[in-house]
């Protein structure tokens, strides 16, 4: 019976730290869609970081959130942050114009084939843009092209591609 009680202590003690990191501190993912092809591909699993430290939120970071989309609202996005508070963001011949400033994407395949803009990023507020920009459903095709700051989960820190996975685990 000590056993019993020791183990079930143990077992306790570990769901409850599992369940508090997963919350609070990070998460694995499976990314289930082509939006940031090439960057990530479909089922390439990933590490989210939940514990971002005084908003540390950066231009090109990969970023997991909830959309502004009624239908949506509780399914979470992957996508490139392209627009932080204060930015200009416009999409014109077939690139990305951050603030004045074409930006070089060297993570796409291909040009943009959309024109977009110009728009600012209004306070708490935040733009983004799958990397597969023409095959991806995002801010600039939205009707509110905004996320809220409380609806970013956190940051991706690590990738996990599928190649790398046992397929034995997939069953």
């Amino acid at each position: 019976m000590k056993i019993i009680k020791s183990w079930g202590i143990s077992f306790l003690i570990a769901i409850v730290a599992s369940m508090t990191i997963r919350t609070f501190v990070a998460e694995a993912m499976i990314v289930p869609t082509g939006s940031m092809l090439p960057t990530i591909q479909i089922n390439d699993r990933l590490i989210v970081e939940k514990i971002i430290w005084m908003d540390d939120y950066q231009f090109g970071d990969i970023v997991v959130f909830y959309p502004p989309i009624t239908e949506k609202v509780n399914e979470r996005y992957v996508k490139r942050l392209i627009g932080t508070p204060g930015d200009v963001i416009e999409i014109k011949n077939g690139a990305l114009i951050r603030n004045g400033v074409k930006v070089s994407e060297t993570y796409l395949n291909e040009p943009i084939r959309y024109e977009f803009g110009p728009i600012t990023v209004p306070e708490n507020k935040y733009f983004f843009l799958g990397d597969n920009r023409n095959d991806s459903f995002d801010s600039h095709s939205w009707t509110t092209p905004f996320v809220d700051k409380e609806r970013l989960i956190g940051k991706v820190v690590l990738k996990i591609p599928t190649h790398l996975i046992d397929k034995r685990d997939l069953r």
